[in-house]
């Protein structure tokens, strides 16, 4: 996030100036630009995009902590686009879940989406980690994350061509008996092989911070 930066004019005052001190102003700080910081958009490689992705490591975003604690209302299928994407240096086993809004209103993501696979793995998962301290509150043309951990290395897994994906309300496990959307995969990530213990974690603006989770707390 850019912050404001102030720039000081030095003056220099000789003995004469001092009466035309009295009468006017010789300096005044100018202030920079404070336009509102933009939303990075970096992420792994996008379903349906043929753009490169970057490693989990330099990854970042700096939407984390612009939420607001109050909230507003939440967002749902007619709110989002999403998209799923892999790491490009991953072996397979995480999945990132991008939603954007593209409408002219925000709307919060509360707790973590429900998610399925289709017909082949019902959800919802369970949940991974603790909540971010900022819910995630989106703007128009903003974004918010999810991360999935799919399977551990000697875990028994099956294929799976979509995702399906489900939203909450303010109340934790709310709206769980509503449907879920499918989501089919790009052409670029095909399938998906999926284990027992598959867990997916909270929105989040910060995509850095589900990275970390991801790969740092031993479900890589």
């Amino acid at each position: 996030m850019r912050t404001a930066r102030t720039s000081w004019r030095t003056c220099s005052l000789g003995a004469a100036a001092v009466a035309a001190l009295l009468a006017a102003t010789a300096c005044n700080p100018g202030v920079a630009d404070t336009k509102n910081p933009t939303t990075p958009t970096t992420a792994p490689s996008t379903a349906g995009t043929t753009h490169s992705s970057p490693s989990p490591s330099t990854s970042t975003s700096s939407g984390a902590g612009t939420s607001s604690g109050a909230g507003t209302v939440a967002c749902n299928d007619n709110d989002l686009s999403i998209t799923t994407s892999v790491w490009r240096q991953d072996s397979g086993r995480h999945l990132l879940v991008t939603a954007t809004n593209f409408t002219d209103k925000t709307c919060t993501l509360y707790h973590y989406p429900y998610i399925g696979f289709g017909a082949v793995i019902d959800g919802p998962l369970a949940q991974m980690g603790s909540a971010p301290k900022a819910i995630a509150t989106i703007g128009p043309k903003e974004k918010a994350y999810a991360g999935l951990f799919l399977y551990r290395g000697s875990e028994k897994t099956v294929p799976v061509e979509a995702v399906s994906i489900g939203y909450q309300d303010r109340a934790l496990n709310s709206n769980k008996e509503s449907a879920m959307l499918d989501v089919a995969l790009s052409k670029e990530i095909g399938s998906l092989d999926v284990g027992t213990n598959a867990r997916v974690t909270y929105w989040n603006r910060d995509l850095g911070a589900i990275e970390d989770l991801l790969f740092r707390s031993g479900t890589s």
